[in-house]
Order: structure tokens, then sequence, then C-alpha cells
């Protein structure tokens, strides 16, 4: 994954109220408007959230008429996923190797 891509990745998800859209749209699509009941805000307000997500590609917005109805992409959760792993991977690795080296040290 490139570094622009995740960074927009983990900006949307820094956020309680674009987690919850994304939560919502785990379950099937959506128009915008049902994507904004449950939230105490504007829906002017909700649609910025949506247009961060939309940027970070997590969200396909298509059109039916008058209506926007939006759909979840999940390959940037996946792609975020891989790297979360691959960092925890390296990490875990050389933190085993601290601690052998250091008991090592100790004996």
């Amino acid at each position: 994954m490139e570094a622009v891509a995740l960074d927009h990745t983990m900006l949307a998800l820094a956020d309680p109220t674009r987690r919850a859209i994304l939560q919502r749209l785990g379950s099937g699509e959506a128009r915008v408007t049902e994507l904004a009941a449950p939230f105490a805000m504007s829906l002017n307000a909700v649609s910025k959230h949506i247009r961060v997500l939309e940027r970070a590609e997590l969200v396909q917005r298509r059109r039916a008429g008058r209506e926007h109805i939006l759909s979840l992409n999940p390959k940037p959760l996946d792609e975020a996923a891989a790297w979360i792993d691959e960092q925890r991977r390296f990490w875990t690795a050389n933190l085993d190797a601290l601690e052998r080296a250091l008991a090592d040290y100790e004996d």
C-alpha cells in the first residue's frame, strides 16, 4: 500500500463518526440520508465525513435518480490490516531478539 493511501485510510479511521458510518455500510449499501439519521449533526457535516471516506476509497457512491447511495469498499481496510500485520511481525521479531540478547547479557 502506498504511503499516501495508507495516510488517507488511517485519517478516515481516526474519527468515531466515520468508523460508525463504515460499520453501518458493512451491513449493506445505504442512502446518505439514512447514514446521517443516527447522528446529532447536520447533513452537511455528515457529508464532509463521507467525503473523507471517499478520498480514502473506503466508500463508493452511486446515484439512483436524486439519491446518493453509498457502499463499503473493504480493500483499503485489508491493505491497512496487512501493513499493521507486517509492522507487528517486524517489531515482535526485533523485540524477541532484544529480549534474548538481554537474557544472554545477564547470564
